[in-house]
C-alpha cells in the first residue's frame, strides 16, 4: 500500500514528478516520449521510471520495442486526486515539456482498440 510518505518521497525528484504528471495528463507514455519531453537520456529516464514502478505508482507494459508507463489503477483514490490537483495547478510548470512532447516526430502508435 502506498503511504503519503512513500508517495511524496517518490516524487521528491523533479524528473520523477515531471514524468508522473505527464503520464497523468497523457494516460500513458513510452520511454522515448518521456526522453523527448523531459530532454533527458534514456538511462536517466529508465532509472527514474523503475523507481516509480518499484514504489507501486506506475505500471509498465511492453508492446514490441516500446515500453509504456501508466498510473497503477489499483492506487488509492487519494493518490489520483493529489496528482490530478497538482497537474491542474501546475500546467505552466510543464509547458516546455508539453511543447517538446507535442513537437516530437514519429511518436509510437498505440492500438485503437483492445
Amino acid at each position: 500500500m502506498l503511504t503519503p510518505a512513500a508517495l511524496f518521497k517518490s516524487l521528491a525528484d523533479e524528473t520523477r514528478t515531471r514524468a508522473t504528471l505527464l503520464i497523468v495528463r497523457e494516460g500513458e507514455l513510452c520511454v522515448c516520449e518521456l526522453m523527448s519531453a523531459l530532454d533527458e537520456s534514456q538511462p536517466k529516464i529508465s532509472r527514474h521510471l523503475a523507481q516509480l514502478r518499484r514504489c507501486g505508482l506506475l505500471l509498465d507494459r511492453r508492446q514490441g520495442q516500446w515500453v509504456y508507463y501508466r498510473l497503477n489503477p489499483q492506487l488509492p483514490a487519494w493518490v489520483g486526486e493529489v496528482l490530478k490537483l497538482t497537474l491542474d495547478a501546475n500546467q505552466h510548470w510543464l509547458s516546455d515539456d508539453s511543447a517538446r512532447l507535442g513537437a516530437m516526430g514519429e511518436r509510437p502508435a498505440r492500438p485503437t482498440c483492445c
